[in-house]
């Protein structure tokens, strides 16, 4: 099955779950037999979603950051992120669903250009459904973007002190 027609999803915000319901696109996209890939930017430590991925069939992942990662960028992890963005144009000939999670957090680092990743949008196959996410949407990702979420926080025990919870937050 191929979709008629591939739209552009922007999950963005200060609140927690962008990932996650990118994974839930996911899952359903999976469940009808579309094929799906899942590349992680800035994230480089194993979690959860790469683990399951691994199980499903038509679930490619794969994370672009470097392990560790502590929000101070290096020239490495331009690289990092430059490579991510060339695996997702070669992804983007394959797949039915392609989620480019925190890419938006890697052009409000300066890892990615903005106009790099609006070019990417713009000139994604017809078919293909795009999934952005990450803090710090600019004006002219949403711009490009079909659907557009906000993720608000109102609430979050790390701010409580609790830690991030294996198998909940990662």
């Amino acid at each position: 099955m191929a979709l008629r027609k591939g739209l552009v999803h922007l999950y963005t915000g200060n609140g927690k779950g962008k990932t996650s319901a990118a994974l839930g696109l996911c899952l359903r996209a999976v469940g009808r037999g579309l094929k799906c890939c899942f590349i992680q930017f800035v994230k480089g430590a194993p979690t959860g979603e790469l683990f399951a991925a691994k199980e499903l069939p038509n679930f490619e992942f794969f994370q672009t950051g470097r392990p560790g990662y502590d929000f101070k960028p290096t020239p490495a992890d331009k690289t990092y992120a430059e490579r991510g963005l060339k695996l997702a144009a070669e992804k983007a000939r394959e797949a039915d669903l392609l989620v480019l999670d925190e890419v938006v957090v890697a052009v409000h680092l300066k890892l990615l250009p903005e106009e790099a990743v609006v070019e990417f949008v713009k000139g994604k196959p017809e078919k293909l459904e795009l999934v952005l996410t990450g803090r710090y949407a600019t004006g002219r990702l949403i711009e490009v973007a079909d659907y557009v979420t906000y993720f608000q926080l109102i609430k979050h025990p790390f701010y409580k002190g609790e830690r991030a919870r294996e198998g909940v937050d990662f």
